[in-house]
């Protein structure tokens, strides 16, 4: 009879009517068991949203799409194979660079300032961020002799070598390393010396900054020179 009415009673109240007395159990089954909802956790997913399934699915259509149709762009290697990076039979005339010498000119006088006739440090920390893409340079020195005395306008500054047309519109390649480089930025010519009011003025002030580039010291691409802070420090090749 007593195992006929256990069975009838919740699970709960049986546990607890072993481990109290009857009044307690039926007392602690009423108020915390009884009495409070038992949640449970769906195992099932909630309902998707069909309306934000399918936006999302026309979204990401769209960007592969759009991926398809915008063009990769060339590797190094595709751009040589291409011929991107060189310059045509026709184009190779000294002629055509002289506007790019003039403005190369201008543009070292106004990053030099007054430090065109003084030189210097600052000269040098500016020199070494310059971009010479249109300077005049000659070698000068050299461990390959036929190289010594090119002289003409740089029309590419890669980061080993420089290419420099020459007057007799001539290519020519010139790798940086165990080369040193000798350009010439003349100064600007001031009202004094176009009226030539003062000759003595003409006398204490240089005509031009000549500047001597070491090959070895400038291996970098322009574009990363640029960025780039020089440190003053000995080399073995000076």
């Amino acid at each position: 009879m007593e195992s006929r009415k256990n069975k009838d009673q919740p699970i709960a109240a049986v546990l607890l009517g072993r481990a109290f007395e009857p009044d307690d159990a039926n007392r602690i089954f009423t108020e915390k068991i009884q009495q409070r909802p038992l949640f449970l956790t769906p195992s099932s997913p909630p309902p998707s949203d069909l309306r934000a399934a399918r936006r999302r699915a026309l979204q990401k259509k769209t960007e592969q799409r759009k991926k398809a149709l915008k063009p990769k762009p060339l590797s190094a290697s595709q751009r040589r194979k291409l011929g991107l990076y060189d310059v045509p039979r026709e184009g190779q005339k000294y002629t055509i660079f002289e506007p790019l010498h003039n403005l190369w000119l201008g543009y070292m006088r106004e990053i030099l300032g007054g430090e065109i006739y003084t030189g210097g440090e600052g000269a040098a920390a500016k020199l070494a961020s310059a971009d010479f893409h249109g300077a005049e340079v000659e070698v000068v020195r050299s461990g390959c002799v036929s190289r010594v005395g090119i002289k003409g306008i740089v029309i590419k500054d890669s980061k080993f070598a420089l290419e420099i047309i020459t007057r007799k519109n001539n290519l020519k390649l010139v790798p940086k390393e165990g080369t040193v480089f000798r350009l010439e930025v003349p100064a600007p010519a001031s009202e004094s010396d176009r009226h030539q009011e003062t000759a003595t003025a003409k006398q204490d002030q240089p005509s031009s900054m000549v500047i001597e580039i070491h090959g070895e010291q400038f291996q970098y691409r322009s574009a990363d020179r640029a960025n780039k802070k020089f440190r003053s420090h000995f080399s073995k090749t000076l």
